[in-house]
């Protein structure tokens, strides 16, 4: 008590002799200046110290008294150092409250503390208590500045850090989630964004551009900024917006061709989330635009035998010495579309007569030939097939069988278009021959069955032509045995 009260008189002597600016109306923080605690130096440059807001409106109490058991006293509502929830709900008594911001001036939105809650880090810590995260977790207690502040440990810049303050720590984030990754700041440190970050660049993607803020989700969760199906939308938000991606000097039209893609369509029409995203070839934390090499190691992932029939392939070794994108020279990057047979051949729309013609890789001309030939051949006999079984069952007789070979005829057919990535003749001829003898041995059946049909119907017809003669015949018979039997009339030469 002795000690309190001379703290307290050498603090008013010190304020009235001139040695302390006295804070009009705030005791607390004339008190902890005094001291020069680290809270007292760390709320000078703070934003709510600039906005008028005293230690009590945090801490509770009563700012106005000198004497500290009176200011600090439980009547006064003091409540000490805030913990747990305690923390963020302190901070939602302006910050959930519109009409109490604007009394600040403040355009801030009001709805953080609801987003929290909802988020991945409102959930409950592994102590069952509060919550993962609160509110100073990110933004700090006594030294809170605007995220535009380059000090702030929100600021773009500086936002990496600050989250890798939990994520990179793996002893921490075992506790909460053994299977997340916590080499992430790793990773996007070797990403066109990390470099860029690193250098300074505020403008570049960090966590909070793709993840969010206070309304972080898991991945998995629909409403989720980085949900497989928003991530590209997510990502289009920077990359498709012409005047800000300006002083980077790249295209702006990645997501409309990739929304017209064979991926974008099974991923954003069809709702398919295995589908590629954005993530998928430059990936996530990671994300930087593929190599020329390592393209077809990115869509082999998927393609796994396309890039195995490649990696062998005449077109390997040319691909590389020239420098050119591997899957992508021939389908493209972001605007993939449905392979088809005209992309192969020597017709003007062919890929393969990019580089080769008559004159020019004339060998790899004639061999684009034949394997289009080829793989028209076995197309054209599988249509025949299809159509002559089509028939046979339209007509009633059972093809079970060779109706069921039609699908070993589909199954050569994607096969040999995969062996296309060979490059070989030899290779796609002996594929395409396998389906042919099937196809072959189907349309007979299919024949046979519609023969067959045609002879029951002709028996059935000679069948019917014999029982109606012999019917006939049979009728007239009857009659005559009738008109044989019948009794004569009277004679003349009775009565």
């Amino acid at each position: 008590m002795d000690r309190v009260r001379l703290l307290t008189l050498t603090l008013a002597y010190l304020i009235a002799v001139g040695s302390i600016p006295a804070i009009a109306g705030d005791q607390c923080r004339t008190c902890h200046e005094a001291l020069d605690d680290r809270p007292s130096r760390l709320f000078r440059s703070d934003v709510h110290a600039s906005a008028g807001i005293s230690c009590a409106d945090c801490h509770g109490g009563n700012p106005r008294s000198d004497d500290m058991e009176a200011a600090m006293s439980k009547e006064a509502g003091f409540n000490g150092v805030p913990t747990g929830d305690r923390i963020s709900q302190v901070c939602a008594l302006c910050h959930s409250s519109a009409e109490r911001m604007q009394t600040f001036g403040s355009k801030l939105p009001t709805g953080q503390w609801d987003m929290l809650q909802q988020s991945i880090h409102g959930k409950p810590g592994t102590s069952g208590g509060s919550r993962i995260a609160q509110c100073t977790a990110c933004h700090s207690a006594h030294g809170v500045l605007s995220k535009s502040n380059p000090r702030s440990p929100v600021y773009p810049v500086n936002v990496v850090a600050t989250c890798a303050r939990c994520h990179s720590n793996a002893a921490y984030m075992r506790s909460y989630n053994p299977a997340l990754a916590v080499d992430q700041v790793e990773k996007y440190r070797t990403s066109v964004h990390g470099m860029l970050n690193a250098k300074g660049d505020s403008r570049v993607a960090e966590c909070a551009s793709c993840h969010g803020s206070h309304d972080i989700l898991p991945h998995t969760e629909p409403n989720s900024h980085v949900y497989a199906i928003s991530l590209p939308q997510t990502c289009a938000r920077c990359h498709s917006d012409a005047a800000y991606m300006k002083e980077y000097k790249i295209p702006t039209d990645q997501y409309d061709k990739y929304a017209r893609s064979v991926h974008g369509i099974a991923l954003l029409q069809k709702k398919d989330v295995g589908a590629p995203a954005c993530n998928s070839c430059h990936g996530n934390h990671g994300a930087t635009p593929p190599g020329v090499e390592s393209i077809s190691m990115v869509c082999g992932t998927c393609h796994a035998l396309n890039a195995e029939m490649f990696a062998g392939s005449p077109h390997k070794k040319a691909f590389d010495e020239r420098k050119l994108p591997e899957c992508a020279t021939c389908h493209g990057n972001h605007e993939i579309i449905a392979a088809s047979d005209a992309l192969l051949g020597t017709s003007t729309e062919a890929v393969c007569s990019r580089c080769h013609s008559p004159r020019e890789n004339a060998r790899g001309y004639a061999a684009a030939g034949e394997m289009r030939r080829l793989i028209d051949s076995l197309e054209a006999l599988e249509d025949q097939a299809r159509s002559i079984i089509g028939d046979a069952e339209q007509k009633g007789m059972e093809v079970t069988e060779p109706k069921f070979k039609i699908r070993e005829i589909r199954q050569a057919r994607l096969e040999s278009k995969t062996v296309i990535h060979s490059f070989d003749a030899a290779r796609v001829r002996e594929t395409v021959s396998k389906g042919l003898a099937i196809a072959s041995n189907v349309k007979l059946e299919g024949e046979a069955a519609v023969d067959q049909y045609y002879f029951r119907r002709m028996g059935l017809g000679v069948s019917t032509l014999v029982i109606t003669v012999l019917a006939v015949a049979l009728g007239l018979y009857i009659r005559r045995l009738e008109r044989v039997r019948a009794p004569s009339g009277p004679s003349r030469h009775e009565g």
